[in-house]
């Protein structure tokens, strides 16, 4: 009987305590969110708290398992999405197109500039990755059920994107087939609704309904983020200690270091090379649209100054505006969906001793462009591009939890670059379609700002 005591007092000493400071931490958080604290500001307390219980923990020589469940529970919950949301996601952005011939004239163009600035923004990412190397000096042990994978050939690799059977690829995880497999759906839906739209309403509606469904899903989720980030940084920051945080500083860096070049190199060069405006300008002009992703956090949210500022400051006519504007927020992602994955990708790599080959940049480049179609435009949801790269890459999902503490910090200046390249590639296809008025973007000056914003 004494043993059976002295069992269990050694177990609430190891486990017990790291699961009370969960419970309390928890307990703060949820009391702040009820109290309407900013999401952000609740992630970087959750940071923050996460950092000191787990040198706490470090100094006293605790068991974190009690607080690296929750953790595990959060990583768990975000692979449950993937399949189910990349599909709807996917489907539903290029679903909501009316005709095939305004694909073919207008989407085409603004989908070639959405990816193509995309792929632009994944290969900086990479490159700026790869020169910082954000996760050297960060090792972990590979999570027990990681098995390393065999580098296939690069046939192989482009024939494992072809799906064969939609659903035996769901059940495997399989992403990227089930993406290819979405567009496929959604080029069909649009031919048939360009003929006969009132065949096809029952699909659109049904697709609408589960995309407003998974939406909520999504922000149930991301609204465990803090916790999430409580629970993973305690449980590092008590194994590795302080060196764990200056790494994550490292990713910071990395990534906004990545985001600027994007910004002033592609964008500005877009600007100036072939729409042939004063990127200056075309910057200054921009700047509520900026102002608003940049606080936010939403490419939804800024949604309505955008297509203020794409008419009545870049003087594009309301009709190219009022097809790109709502289609790249929900499709258009340079930051999420091509930069941060980019960086993640690497970082995890590093981080987890994982040698990635010019193969696997070729695939990640090309994934990230493919994922990032869908994306939710609303804080969080990168979260799942990176997964689906992650995953793809058969890198541990592991390495995204890590970052997730300073993601927020990070999702600010991605949704800038996000709403940014929505203005660009309006700009762009309406100086093609002359639908552009270049003398009232070139002479007016713009004094009143937006009222609304």
């Amino acid at each position: 009987m004494g043993d059976v005591n002295n069992n269990l007092l050694q177990a609430i000493q190891t486990n017990g305590y790291s699961f009370l400071t969960s419970i309390l931490v928890f307990g703060l958080l949820f009391y702040l969110a009820r109290k309407r604290v900013g999401f952000g500001t609740r992630v970087a307390l959750g940071l923050v708290l996460g950092v000191l219980a787990g040198l706490l923990f470090q100094q006293i020589d605790y068991d974190t398992k009690g607080i690296t469940t929750f953790g595990s529970i959060y990583v768990s919950l975000i692979k449950m999405l993937v399949i189910p949301l990349v599909f709807v996601l996917v489907l539903n952005s290029i679903a909501s197109l009316t005709s095939l011939e305004y694909l073919r004239k207008i989407g085409l163009k603004t989908f070639a500039w959405f990816l193509g600035t995309t792929a632009a923004a994944s290969i900086i990412g990479l490159t700026v990755s790869l020169l910082i190397q954000p996760g050297s000096g960060l090792q972990q042990e590979v999570p027990s059920n990681f098995e390393a994978r065999e580098i296939p050939s690069f046939s192989q690799v482009i024939l494992d994107l072809v799906p064969s059977n939609p659903i035996n690829e769901a059940a495997n995880g399989k992403v990227v087939p089930i993406l290819i497999f979405a567009l496929f759906l959604a080029v069909a839906i649009v031919k048939i609704g360009s003929k006969n739209p009132e065949a096809i309403k029952p699909v659109r509606d049904l697709i609408a309904s589960l995309t407003q469904v998974l939406h909520q899903v999504i922000k149930i989720v991301i609204s465990l983020t803090p916790y999430g980030v409580f629970a993973l940084i305690s449980g590092i920051t008590a194994k590795y200690g302080w060196e764990t945080l200056q790494e994550l500083g490292s990713v910071i860096i990395t990534s906004y270091a990545a985001l600027l070049i994007h910004f002033v190199l592609v964008f500005g060069g877009l600007v100036l090379l072939v729409a042939r405006v004063n990127p200056i300008r075309f910057f200054r002009k921009i700047y509520p649209t900026l102002a608003v992703a940049f606080s936010t956090r939403s490419s939804y949210a800024t949604l309505p100054v955008n297509l203020e500022v794409i008419t009545k400051r870049l003087h594009v006519s309301p009709k190219i505006a009022s097809f790109i504007a709502p289609l790249g927020a929900s499709v258009n992602f340079n930051g999420c969906g091509g930069v941060w994955p980019a960086v993640v990708a690497v970082f995890t790599a590093q981080v987890f001793d994982v040698t990635l080959t010019s193969t696997d940049y070729i695939v990640l480049v090309l994934i990230s462009v493919v994922s990032s179609i869908g994306v939710a435009g609303v804080p969080g949801p990168a979260v799942i591009s990176t997964t689906v790269v992650l995953t793809a890459l058969g890198l541990p999902l592991e390495g995204m939890a890590i970052v997730a503490g300073v993601e927020a910090l990070i999702d600010m200046g991605r949704t800038a670059v996000n709403a940014t390249g929505t203005t660009v590639t309006s700009l762009l296809v309406a100086a093609s379609e002359d639908e552009f008025d270049r003398e009232a973007f070139n002479t007016s000056e713009d004094a009143k700002e937006i009222a609304a914003y």
